[in-house]
């Protein structure tokens, strides 16, 4: 049975390209659609895609958001914009999917390579948390059984890459694994930053928290190499969100519901 997505507001981080803009995209297109969708972007020059949905979209109020997750003041003058939107109700959704990913083998690896995927990949998206957490907290007041994207939700974009059960020569990436040490490693750490952040907000604070992996996707990240499909991976993500519940707080999940190991 289909379980249909139904969101008051989210925000999408990293949304003026690739799988966030395609988020973006299309929840402004769901039967029920968000009130309010905040998309960030760090680039003023990417912008045009979002500008045009923003446009277009009839139901949504698209707002967008100028954010680089490396900087906790941007972070908060997010907060701030989102928060004179949606008032006392709080912010239903937050979809952490900015970051990003630098080719460097192991041999040549630097400080400021492993630095820059830290930074960007793990704490960024800690820091967002933490900062919306306020938000959240209003949304799932709203409701008081059980967790849902419905009530109060942090999706983190993550990847297998992150995955250190899943570490094998036998990857679908080939030897390409030894030459992003820097990604893998901050994906790592994002699993293990969220897995302490669900267990400190535990369900009796009605907020849903997890990790997922939206698969090998065809995007300027991912590359032309990827078997996946940009709109197919997140539509798979939007199909499989409304159907989440109290068992998958904390866990590390595909784009199907499916249970990745840490």
């Amino acid at each position: 049975m289909l379980v249909r997505m139904e969101i008051e507001s989210v925000l999408v981080t990293g949304a003026n390209r690739g799988i966030g803009l395609e988020l973006v995209k299309q929840l402004v297109q769901l039967p029920k659609t968000p009130k309010f969708v905040f998309a960030t972007y760090r680039d003023e020059s990417s912008t045009q895609d979002l500008k045009n949905i923003k446009d277009s979209s009839k139901e949504s109020h698209v707002v967008l958001i100028k954010m680089d997750i490396t900087k906790a003041e941007d972070i908060q003058n997010a907060r701030r914009i989102i928060e004179d939107s949606v008032g006392e109700k709080g912010l239903n959704l937050v979809i952490n999917n900015a970051g990003a990913a630098k080719y460097q083998s192991f041999n040549d690896i630097t400080e400021e390579n492993m630095l820059f995927h830290f930074t960007t990949n793990t704490v960024g998206p800690l820091l967002v948390l933490k900062e919306m957490l306020p938000l959240l907290q209003k949304s799932a007041a709203n409701i008081t059984d059980g967790l849902s994207v419905s009530r109060s939700a942090v999706l983190n974009i993550s990847s297998l890459a992150g995955s250190m059960t899943m570490l094998s020569p036998s990857s679908p990436l080939g030897t390409d694994y030894l030459k992003i040490m820097g990604y893998r490693v901050s994906k790592a750490a994002l699993n293990m930053t969220m897995k302490i952040a669900a267990l400190t907000l535990t369900k009796e604070t009605g907020i849903l928290l997890l990790n997922m992996c939206p698969g090998w996707v065809r995007t300027e990240m991912g590359t032309d190499r990827a078997m996946i499909d940009v709109w197919d991976s997140v539509s798979d993500i939007i199909k499989t969100l409304p159907t989440l519940n109290d068992s998958h707080h904390g866990t590390f999940l595909d784009r199907h519901g499916n249970t990745i190991p840490y």
